[in-house]
């Protein structure tokens, strides 16, 4: 589609929001011309001193967080702020906001990233004959980063708090409450709390149930990903000195926004995120369940479906080998580069902050075959690379085991802009990877998705991302026939490791 085909007699700007565990970015997108023409961001941290597995947030620093954010990027602009249509959010996702009878929050967030409800989801998977059981309900297993277990969770450790709680959000969903006065869920965010049956898109009563009949009451009104919000409050208008009509999209989770962003809206495209964490994700036409839990059936935001894998050490790995040895990024980069593929036997399981696929929350890193003759600072550092990159390729194999033909992998995160990384993670998938131009996905997929419905239905997903997703070409690589042999092999080694160190409870 060419850009000709958005010229337009007046200009049109989106603001894209995307508010994450460490901070909050805002871009504003050029319709017409497809540039991001201003860009702010604000950073914020978890609660501290919890006990382990407690990871929590304020959601007022979301607010401050997404205003500020606002505010620098409508300063950049001036008055071309009244040019602004539209309003989209991305928000991490599975995170539980609590408000009371007048709206205010009952308690700190419980985040993605929360493993104290381990009991929780055993004890749900438990009632419904295991996690086969849940799946057969759901569609998903009951995970601990998941929001349902964290309201069962609150139920039982701070009744008082659950007897408070009159409404139930998603991050992302709060702060569209706070833009547009409306509680409201989307399909694509909402299939990560555990109680949308992802093939019909209908909550699961049995389930809602279990966890206590008064969460039906706690839950907002349900519906499309392609139908607006709202429109922000005039009271936020007249502060930010905004138009009375701007569009408040329905949003959805960051994983959902990154592949409206990464133009992952059909078929064929996975996106893979290298951050401190690892997804890798695409879009079906139809629901994928895994039967064994590993690949999350999620919705997506355009009304699609997006399987998903996620892993909890990616960057987390890499940084943790650069702190080691006191390397910067570049040092890093030819270290890893120095090492033949395979690093010489040395293999490592980077399990080091738990892991989410495979399910092992507890779970240690280990590293395997060692000899007097690998055991380099280089090739830990290599090691570390490809044992990241693999716990991602085994969700890619979990896809084709489940009837997916990704034929083109689209990179994102801080690891995307290493270039062995970048080949690495082609031997490893056995697809071409490729980057994109801008490195805000989630941002850009939301200030599209506002495009969108700011549009009502006289535009596509299709045109949109043709128009303003571009990919870096000269980033691309392409798989290399004896590497992608190498690490399959590889990839077997370290999942049979896995497995049998995990049995016996040494993982």
């Amino acid at each position: 589609m060419r850009a000709d085909k958005f010229t337009l007699l007046t200009t049109m700007l989106f603001l894209g929001i995307d508010s994450g565990t460490q901070s909050t970015k805002a871009i504003v997108l050029d319709l017409n011309s497809g540039k991001i023409l201003a860009t702010g961001s604000k950073s914020y941290s978890l609660i501290p001193g919890l006990p382990a597995g407690h990871l929590e947030q304020d959601p007022q620093v979301w607010l401050t967080a997404v205003e500020a954010s606002i505010k620098q990027c409508l300063k950049q602009i001036g008055p071309k702020k009244k040019d602004i249509r539209g309003i989209g959010v991305s928000g991490q996702q599975h995170g539980l906001v609590a408000l009371d009878a007048k709206d205010e929050v009952v308690r700190p967030a419980k985040l993605w990233c929360d493993t104290s409800t381990q009991a929780q989801c055993e004890e749900i998977a438990h009632e419904f004959g295991g996690q086969p059981g849940v799946i057969h309900l759901a569609g998903n297993a009951m995970l601990p980063g998941y929001t349902i277990p964290k309201v069962l969770w609150m139920k039982q450790k701070e009744p008082k708090n659950f007897a408070k709680t009159k409404t139930i959000l998603l991050p992302h969903d709060y702060i569209n409450f706070w833009l547009s006065g409306v509680k409201r869920m989307e399909y694509g965010d909402a299939s990560g709390m555990g109680i949308l049956n992802v093939r019909t898109r209908e909550w699961c009563d049995d389930l809602i149930n279990f966890i206590d009949p008064r969460v039906r009451e706690m839950l907002p009104p349900l519906g499309s990903s392609r139908e607006a919000q709202g429109t922000l409050r005039p009271e936020l208008a007249k502060k930010w000195g905004l138009g009375s009509d701007v569009v408040i999209s329905a949003g959805g989770g960051d994983n959902m926004m990154g592949a409206i962003g990464t133009g992952n809206i059909k078929p064929g495209v996975v996106t893979a995120s290298f951050g401190t964490s690892g997804t890798l994700y695409g879009v079906s036409a139809t629901p994928v369940v895994d039967g064994q839990g590993e690949v999350a059936a999620f919705c997506d935001s355009t009304d699609q479906w997006l399987p998903l894998v996620c892993t909890m050490n990616v960057t987390v790995v890499t940084e943790q080998i650069r702190n080691m040895f006191g390397w910067d990024h570049k040092k890093l980069e030819s270290s890893v580069k120095s090492i033949a593929p395979g690093a010489d036997g040395l293999l490592m399981l980077p399990y080091l902050n738990g892991e989410r696929t495979p399910n092992l929350p507890n779970g240690t890193g280990v590293l395997h075959g060692m000899r007097t003759s690998n055991t380099t600072p280089a090739h830990l550092a290599r090691a570390a690379v490809e044992g990241a990159t693999l716990g991602l390729a085994y969700g890619m194999k979990r896809f084709r085991d489940l009837g997916m033909a990704p034929k083109e992998v689209r990179l994102t995160g801080g690891g995307s802009k290493s270039a062995v990384w970048r080949q690495i993670a082609a031997d490893a998938f056995g697809a071409e990877v490729v980057t994109l131009s801008t490195a805000e996905g989630a941002a850009l997929g939301a200030a599209i998705q506002a495009a969108y419905t700011q549009a009502g239905g006289k535009t596509s997903y299709d045109k949109l991302c043709k128009h303003l997703v571009k990919l870096d070409e000269k980033t691309r690589c392409k798989p290399d026939k004896k590497n992608r042999a190498l690490y399959a092999a590889q990839l077997e080694r370290q999942m049979d490791l896995t497995g049998r160190l995990g049995q016996v409870g040494w993982l």
